[in-house]
């Protein structure tokens, strides 16, 4: 896997809407104009819009094709350091028969989102370059009152930093509030509280290494079958990364969605699976039952390693996972580090 050049105060960050385009709907423009504020003042970047990042839902959703081309022309200027997507949706599937993956690899650089944009972390793959399973532009970047401390650190120490024996711990604290995107409530903040879980091991003893690999288990679905859905090489040994989105899917759909793993031979190849922390904490007893009759039962891999309640994705806060990065998993004292870092300097 090719690294991306690490971050720097001065770098240029493209934005590129990939799936929704509500970036440029007129009543979410005060979000962007916050995220953007805040990455270039709190994290010393110049932030660029792609020519149609700021269309609107219509114009995005109806050309799939000009939104590859931004992404495109994102990783072929060299004045472009890293590209974070604007916010995830449901259909960045369709730039598919757009995509030159030897752009990608002749320019890698420094990709971040989540959610839908699970695809395109799977188009980085196939093109062999390491991509970032991190916060959006709308979302985390564009919070009302004040980025979460433990979302902003993950990016500096991610983006900007050598990660090489970096450990990602547990968020001490977490929010369910939901504070509705509309400019009165720009000054109100998410309540945070302190989260009695912390990590939760599941299954599996020892200490097991892989490359990390997942995304959204909702996207999983879309892409299975496609040409950038990971090659089974691609599983064996890796360390499967699992979150669910805002839809907060039932508990009978993943363990569809993991069944489906476990007859593709997924769950047969990887050395160990991380699971997020649902948002709002909606079904948290029940994803994990599901996890230990698909795997252990069902499966009979009742040995995998199964770390639950990691803080990525649709989460709040988040970390970020590099993703093709060597990272181990110690289950006794249920820590993740990564091994190598996800970045390279100059």
């Amino acid at each position: 896997m090719k690294r991306p050049v690490r971050l720097k105060a001065g770098d240029t960050v493209a934005v590129v809407s990939l799936s929704w385009g509500g970036l440029g709907e007129g009543e979410l423009l005060h979000r962007y104009l916050i995220a953007k504020r805040r990455l270039e003042e709190d994290f010393g970047l110049r932030v660029r819009p792609m020519p149609h990042a700021l269309k609107g839902a219509a114009f995005v959703h109806a050309h799939p094709e000009l939104r590859a081309r931004d992404l495109m022309d994102a990783f072929r200027d060299d004045s472009i350091a890293a590209i974070f997507s604007a916010i995830g949706g449901d259909d960045t599937i369709r730039l598919l028969p757009y995509i030159d993956y030897a752009v990608i690899s002749a320019h890698p650089k420094i990709f971040m989102g989540y959610s839908d944009t699970t695809i395109n972390h799977f188009m980085m793959l196939k093109a062999g370059v390491t991509s970032f399973y991190g916060p959006s532009v709308l979302c985390e970047f564009g919070e009302y009152g004040a980025m979460f401390d433990y979302t902003a650190q993950a990016v500096r120490d991610v983006l900007f930093g050598d990660t090489a024996g970096y450990q990602i711990k547990p968020s001490p604290l977490w929010s369910d509030t939901f504070v509705p995107w509309a400019e009165e409530n720009m000054d109100r903040r998410k309540i945070l509280r302190p989260d009695v879980h912390g990590y939760e091991l599941l299954q599996g003893r020892g200490t097991v290494r892989g490359p990390l690999l997942g995304g959204c288990i909702d996207v999983f679905m879309m892409a299975a079958g496609t040409p950038v859905w990971p090659a089974p090489e691609r599983w064996r040994g890796a360390l499967l990364f699992l979150e669910t989105s805002e839809d907060k899917p039932s508990p009978t759909f993943v363990t569809w969605a993991l069944r489906n793993l476990a007859a593709q031979g997924v769950l047969d190849a990887v050395s160990g699976i991380l699971f997020g922390k649902p948002q709002d904490e909606a079904y948290y007893e029940e994803y994990k039952q599901a996890l230990r009759q698909v795997v252990a039962e069902e499966a009979g891999r009742s040995e995998l390693p199964i770390l639950y309640n990691l803080n990525f994705g649709h989460a709040a806060p988040i970390g970020v996972l590099p993703i093709g990065v060597p990272a181990e998993l110690d289950c006794e004292k249920k820590t993740l580090t990564l091994l190598e870092s996800a970045t390279k300097s100059e």
